[in-house]
């Protein structure tokens, strides 16, 4: 199957191969790839598993091997804190509060 330019892919990217590492990482850690992931839309046709190349949002090229199309977003902020709920309301308080003591 070949993906088409334009698609919205993950890569993967080796950026320092086992071995390469920073002598002071642990040791297991010093065994493995340390890897990014990208998420962009490639800049042509590539297949599953292969080498493709995409730009990202912020227009960077990056080559790597193609691991998933249309990769969903995941990431979260966690559960909320409700220490911190809050705090939106208060600061606006005390912006208006502020404005309201000086004639600016």
């Amino acid at each position: 199957m070949v993906i088409e330019a334009g698609t919205l892919v993950d890569l993967e990217v080796i950026v320092l191969p086992a071995g390469e590492r920073a002598p002071q990482v642990p040791e297991d850690t010093g065994k493995v790839d340390l890897v990014m992931r990208v998420k962009g839309r490639l800049t042509g046709p590539a297949e599953p598993g292969g080498s493709g190349e995409v730009e990202t949002p912020v227009g960077r090229r990056i080559r790597g091997t193609v691991l998933s199309v249309n990769p969903p977003y995941t990431h979260n902020f966690g559960e909320p804190v409700p220490e911190l709920m809050p705090i939106g309301g208060e600061l606006r308080r005390l912006l208006k509060e502020a404005e309201a003591a000086h004639d600016w």
